[in-house]
């Protein structure tokens, strides 16, 4: 079979925030496809990385006390460093902050304005910050039409990209390529976006300095979707002059898959193919737009506090159990709901009770009746037929081709639940056979069937260890190694085919893959998420700043971090800020940073769970007056119940905290305003 080319992106990741489990998905989608063409045989380049420039950036870094060069050079190894420990295997990992990317860029606006599609005029209107999103359609106070948040009133000079005349070439480039955008659901939402009408688009703002600037006009720096958009093609050598990278661009442009969230459909599905097919550049192959991970039925979102950090699940059941969920649980191209419970209980069904199960039953029989080395089947068992020895291959062949197409049309839990079917055909078949019955009769014909089956039942898990291995490598490459197959890396998806196990292979030692986890994982899974919670210090939403800019390498020109968003009074009268006295304090077991607390408000008593065990020995507090959050729903920490929330100030490099206290006496009870 002649070599064929696979270029796949993730989008590349917005460094306001550390990672979540959101962009885990998107990525060990694309790994696994990567990892599947791999095993084709195909040329595969998985490229994934970083966006760093853009206004909401610079007032994050603001906000933090950093210059946003180095707010961005520690957000962006963070992805880097989850992306590694997850076994993510990335081909190139790009930064907008590159040069390379920044000459890329330059290049595709001087290409655009060349061609006639730029011209330079004012724009005033809506911006959401957030979304760095030009919301034409909204008025002064209205939200931003994706995410909801506060838009800002922007006046200013801009270049423009006559995004307005690109409708009918838009258009007419999506009848004639119907694959270009999947799934349908996106592909009809878009032509109907496209077909209300489009607005020329703003392509460069003045009113921050922390991104690429324009070409012979540096007072104005390139939009931030401009930017990251291009990354697809600067990354294969897009704008270089040298020989190398026009030879690596004209090879793996245009991209074959770009996988995104279907929150940024509009970017990669009007403005990315406006600009290329303005430019005269081909457009990707494919656009994949999966849909959101919920949690507690909420879109996951700093913002909302309902994060889950993959960090989390990687401590306690592996990067595999995470991955399976995520291809087993969710229907591609739908939002699927995430929750610890779910995770443990497909991980124990399908990993521990699945796979693992007749990995070690499997394995061990060999090991225990035949010395270790694979037994030769009996001849007069192949195929199908009526004696329960028998396995017909068409089995084998049916699951080979249906996972095949099936994960191949990216309906990854199809492609899942037929190779588990397929298992518990297996599975099945070990009941009805009772090898362990075989091998303690003296019989010819129960040694005979006993060699089959067990040449059967590794055959079959040979070939459910290779199928899935792009979705599950970590523990596939662990059962590859204990069938004595050797280096996974080596395994051929072209050939794979029933009846090429050779007899005799030496097995390796048997290990279990998946321990079963009980309910205590799904707690430690809690407390540890609850513990994050409170430890971390995240970029703030992004606001207008109300310092002056910060220099890099330098802190904030007063020394102090900027003020949060303004409020009103009906925001501020939400809050009820309490008064009350310790009355116990004692450390949380195995929590370094918590102090459980029993708290005396005058007409009630709370207990309160405080991360400030660093700063305050619990006897020290005892007897102290503090400030408290008295309205803030419950939340567990650690299994303990907290009531409430203990009012600090934060000061030095790592966020010291100091409480809230007062000069004069003030009864318990006693509301602050």
């Amino acid at each position: 079979m002649s070599q064929q080319k696979f270029y796949i992106t993730t989008p590349i990741y917005y460094v306001n925030a550390r990672p979540h489990i959101g962009h885990t998905y998107t990525t060990v989608v694309c790994d696994a496809l990567a990892r599947r063409h791999r095993m084709l045989g195909d040329d595969t380049l998985f490229l994934t990385g970083t966006d760093e420039h853009g206004q909401k950036i610079e007032r994050s870094a603001a906000a933090n006390g950093k210059s946003p060069q180095q707010f961005t050079d520690e957000v962006s190894a963070e992805f880097r460093g989850l992306w590694d420990r997850l076994g993510i295997s990335y081909d190139q990992f790009i930064r907008t902050t590159s040069p390379e990317h920044k000459r890329g860029v330059q290049e595709m606006f001087l290409l655009l304005q060349e061609k006639g599609y730029i011209y330079k005029g004012s724009y005033t209107g809506q911006y959401c910050v957030f979304d760095e999103l030009y919301a034409d359609d909204n008025t002064p106070g209205t939200p931003c039409p994706v995410c909801g948040r506060p838009t800002e009133t922007v006046q200013e000079e801009n270049y423009f990209f006559k995004l307005s005349s690109m409708a009918e070439p838009l258009l007419k480039y999506y009848e004639e390529h119907p694959e270009l955008i999947y799934p349908e659901t996106r592909r009809n939402e878009v032509i109907a976006f496209v077909k209300s009408g489009l607005r020329d688009l703003s392509i460069s703002r003045t009113t921050f300095k922390w991104g690429i600037p324009v070409p012979n006009d540096p007072a104005h720096v390139i939009y931030v979707w401009l930017d990251a958009l291009c990354n697809y093609a600067t990354a294969v050598g897009f704008g270089s002059d040298d020989a190398k990278d026009k030879a690596r661009y004209d090879h793996y442009w245009p991209a074959s898959v770009h996988m995104i969230g279907k929150e940024i459909v509009r970017f990669h599905c009007v403005y990315w193919p406006a600009f290329l097919l303005a430019a005269g550049l081909p457009l990707p192959e494919k656009i994949v737009a999966h849909g959101w991970l919920l949690f507690e039925e909420s879109k996951m979102s700093k913002s909302r506090g309902n994060i889950v950090r993959s960090e989390t699940i990687l401590d306690v059941l592996g990067a595999d159990a995470l991955r399976y969920f995520l291809f087993r649980e969710i229907p591609f191209g739908q939002d699927g709901s995430f929750s610890f419970d779910a995770l443990v209980q497909r991980y124990n069904s399908d990993l521990a009770n699945g796979l693992g199960n007749l990995a070690s039953r499997t394995l061990s029989m060999i090991h225990r009746y035949f010395e270790g080395a694979v037994p030769e089947a009996a001849a007069k068992f192949a195929g199908a037929g009526e004696d329960t020895a028998c396995f017909d291959p068409k089995t084998a062949e049916a699951a080979i081709a249906g996972f095949s197409q099936k994960f191949d049309e990216f309906n990854f839990n199809g492609a899942l639940v037929d190779l588990w079917s397929f298992m518990a055909t297996v599975d099945d078949y070990i009941t009805k056979n009772t090898p362990w019955k075989l091998a303690s009769s003296a019989e010819p014909e129960a040694q005979e069937k006993l060699r089959t089956v067990l040449y059967n039942c590794a055959e079959a898990l040979r070939i459910i260890t290779v199928l899935a291995h792009p979705v599950i490598p970590d523990s596939t490459k662990k059962i590859y190694t204990q069938l004595g197959l050797g280096d996974m890396a080596k395994a051929d998806l072209n050939s794979l085919a029933w009846g090429q196990f050779q007899t005799g292979t030496r097995l390796g030692t048997v290990e279990a893959v998946f321990p079963r986890a009980d309910k205590s994982a799904i707690e430690r899974m809690q407390q540890m998420e609850e513990e994050r919670k409170i430890a971390a210090a995240p970029a703030a939403e992004p606001s207008a700043p109300n310092t002056a800019p910060v220099v890099e390498g330098a802190a904030p020109a007063d020394g102090h971090m900027p003020l949060a968003p303004q409020i009103t009074i009906d925001d501020f009268v939400k809050i009820d800020l309490r008064v009350a006295t310790v009355l116990t304090a004692e450390k949380v077991e195995k929590a370094d940073k918590l102090i459980r607390l029993t708290v005396d408000l005058g007409f009630e008593q709370r207990q309160i769970v405080a991360g400030i065990a660093k700063a305050y020995a619990p006897e020290t507090l005892v007897g102290r007056k503090v400030v408290i959050v008295a309205n803030l729903a419950p939340r567990k920490l650690r299994g303990i119940e907290s009531n409430g929330m203990i009012v600090a100030a934060s000061f030095g490099e790592h966020g010291t905290p100091a409480l809230a206290s007062f000069l004069e006496e003030v009864p318990n009870g006693s509301r602050l305003k």
